[in-house]
């Protein structure tokens, strides 16, 4: 697949305890976008960060570093994008969800194997 000029990115922030079917989120998220055919996924793991409960979680103190922020990213048309939302809809129950339009400057895909 090669994706250059406009496209859209999918962001979606969650926590690194949030679950899903006995699974990490993030893992889930992963797997069920490849499932889709989507061009590529990246799970950033967070340093600190809050959400919705305005509770600071850090990393910084080891003995209560838990739900350490995490955000997977995906890029692709639209379209595609559009149509993975659902997938979201019934996966992350607490998080935020972001679609924006982004430049796609040089995207280097790989032969599928």
């Amino acid at each position: 697949m090669h994706l250059a000029g406009t496209t859209t990115r999918l962001t979606i922030l969650i926590g690194d305890d949030d679950r899903s079917h006995h699974h990490a989120l993030h893992h889930e998220i992963v797997l069920r976008a490849r499932r889709a055919g989507l061009a590529g996924t990246t799970v950033l793991h967070g340093c600190e960060g809050f959400g919705t409960h305005s509770f600071v979680h850090t990393d910084r103190f080891p003995d209560t570093a838990d739900s350490l922020p995490i955000a997977v990213i995906v890029v692709d048309t639209d379209e595609r994008i559009q149509g993975f939302l659902p997938e979201l809809d019934e996966l992350v129950t607490e998080g935020t969800v972001i679609v924006d339009e982004v430049e796609v400057v040089r995207y280097t895909g790989r032969q599928p194997s």
